[in-house]
């Protein structure tokens, strides 16, 4: 169960408390947050949406696997309270046959995603590399059970007349072994292949890579198609990253992630839904 939000122009919001049935991307059986529709056509593809928690602890990544949804509707006003389990983790399989169960080499699949995202110059080389191990040796990503579940509570609040989504996440009761949360803003590479910011940069398509730190005031990404961006700030105590990635039929996700210290506690941004001209 789940519910849509209409916002203006044909715009609107949608979030379920269990991931679909359609397996299209790897990710389709992750916890995903709010999905951005346009008169009906799902616009996020890989991406798992708006205000997404994702844990670290060292090299180990944790997504969700489920959330528990309630809110409350007050004229042009949402809040959605969605309590995250953070249960699963990503594991490469062949086709057809049970995962790869080696210690060793998924820390050295998470060392090099790390040095990926890192250092720019060997990104092109590196994800090259994964893409041709992926085709000889037919591997595929899902994801997990990780063994442990990790609860963690956002809080939407959502003003349809104007866009405006804050979120709010509580980290004071995580486990002492989490490193970092991230807080991720995606939709679909397809559909947002603009990025600009408050600084005067303008990237499209490929040119955007994907981990980049944003250093401006503000950035937001843009479909032209649709015409639609969104749009976020810098948050104090926070790193703002932007990315896009559109690999076949694995990744098409485009989007931000703010990265900080759970020691924060309390971490609140602001995302801004616009229709242009």
């Amino acid at each position: 169960m789940g519910i849509e939000i209409p916002l203006f122009q044909g715009l609107s919001l949608i979030i379920g408390n269990a991931p679909p049935d359609r397996k299209a991307y790897p990710t389709a059986s992750l916890q995903k947050g709010l999905v951005l529709l346009d008169h009906g056509q799902n616009l996020a593809e890989e991406a798992v949406g708006f205000g997404v928690p994702v844990l670290q602890s060292g090299l180990q990544t944790y997504f969700p696997g489920s959330a528990r949804l309630t809110w409350l509707q007050q004229d042009t006003r949402w809040n959605i309270t969605a309590l995250f389990q953070l249960d699963l983790v990503e594991r490469i399989s062949k086709a057809g046959n049970p995962s790869v169960d080696n210690r060793l080499f998924y820390a050295l699949k998470d060392w090099l995603a790390a040095l990926i995202r890192r250092l720019p110059i060997f990104r092109g080389l590196l994800t090259a590399i994964s893409s041709l191990l992926r085709r000889l040796f037919h591997w595929e990503t899902f994801y997990s059970p990780a063994g442990i579940s990790i609860e963690l509570q956002v809080f939407y609040t959502l003003d349809t007349k104007t866009g405006k989504l804050s979120i709010e996440i509580d980290t004071a009761d995580l486990p002492s072994n989490i490193t970092e949360v991230m807080l991720m803003h995606e939709q679909g590479a397809h559909v947002f292949d603009r990025y600009e910011d408050t600084s005067g940069l303008i990237l499209q398509g490929p040119a955007i890579s994907c981990w980049d730190e944003v250093t401006a005031r503000e950035a937001w990404f843009e479909s032209r198609l649709h015409r639609v961006a969104f749009r976020l700030g810098q948050v104090k105590g926070a790193r703002l990253f932007r990315g896009r990635e559109l690999v076949g039929s694995r990744l098409a996700w485009a989007g931000f992630g703010y990265s900080f210290s759970p020691s924060i506690q309390k971490f609140q941004s602001v995302l801004r839904i616009e229709k242009r001209p």
